[in-house]
């Protein structure tokens, strides 16, 4: 009865471990594949119309989006999203529906990051008080 539970078991790994056996080896990375997806999303980032910086002109040739529309997102700004078109009732629905993948509100960066670091420490004079 060993050897038959014993042979049952042997004959399961041999024929799990041929499954595992046939994946395919993985074709190396190079450095030009790596570098098509990171091109392809600055593409795609730079094709992206932004809300915060664009002109009138640029705002116009938006479906949906005319010269009091174009006014309007102008006059609205800064946007932290596109979605604040909908939010902020700039445009209706079905107009952000058609423009909300050819749109992006990027955010500008007031203080460089040395800046805001500098800004985050406590003053050294003034102690807390309490404590040990």
């Amino acid at each position: 009865m060993k050897k038959l539970i014993a042979a049952v078991a042997i004959a399961l790994l041999a024929a799990t471990g041929t499954a595992f056996a046939k994946d395919e080896p993985k074709k190396p990375v190079t450095a030009a594949a790596e570098k098509k997806p990171a091109a392809a999303a600055e593409k795609k980032a730079e094709a992206l119309l932004d809300l915060n910086t664009a002109s009138r002109d640029e705002l116009v040739k938006l479906k949906g989006i005319g010269d009091a529309r174009a006014d309007a997102i102008i006059k609205g700004r800064p946007y932290k999203g596109k979605n604040d078109l909908l939010d902020r009732k700039i445009v209706p629905e079905n107009v952000y529906n058609d423009i909300k993948e050819k749109v992006i509100a990027k955010q500008a960066d007031a203080k460089p990051a040395a800046a805001k670091k500098a800004d985050a420490k406590p003053a050294e004079g003034k102690k807390k008080k309490g404590g040990c």
